[in-house]
């Protein structure tokens, strides 16, 4: 049974940086594909990047450079590192997995499993 627990939201002055966490418990890194998105517009998901076993990052067309996603082992957490964030940023972020570790891209249909998200305010 596969858990995500985003960590590390909160509030940021314009310009700032924050890096938030995913704690997931239940995933095989070999075997699931986990993506950061963000919530805009209400109930829609934007995607952020997705990173795969190998991890290879497959980030979302003007995400990359401001974003970095990472994981850690052997903590089995994913990490987003945002850059010079400014209040366009202020979203809740989540992360989310899948089984299965080809064409791993961010793609909100593509995943079933979701952490609770964090919200993050710049300001």
């Amino acid at each position: 049974h596969v858990q995500l627990v985003e960590s590390g939201g909160g509030s940021v002055q314009a310009g700032g940086s924050l890096r938030l966490s995913c704690s997931a418990s239940g995933v095989t890194w070999g075997r699931h594909c986990m993506a950061w998105f963000r919530q805009v517009g209400g109930n829609e998901r934007e995607g952020i990047g997705a990173i795969d076993n190998r991890d290879w990052i497959n980030y979302v067309n003007g995400k990359r450079g401001r974003f970095t996603i990472s994981r850690v082992y052997p903590k089995k957490t994913l990490t987003l590192e945002m850059d010079n964030l400014g209040p366009e940023d202020t979203e809740i972020y989540y992360c989310a997995a899948r089984a299965g570790r080809d064409d791993c891209y961010a793609v909100t249909s593509d995943f079933d499993v979701w952490g609770q998200g964090t919200q993050v305010t710049v300001s």
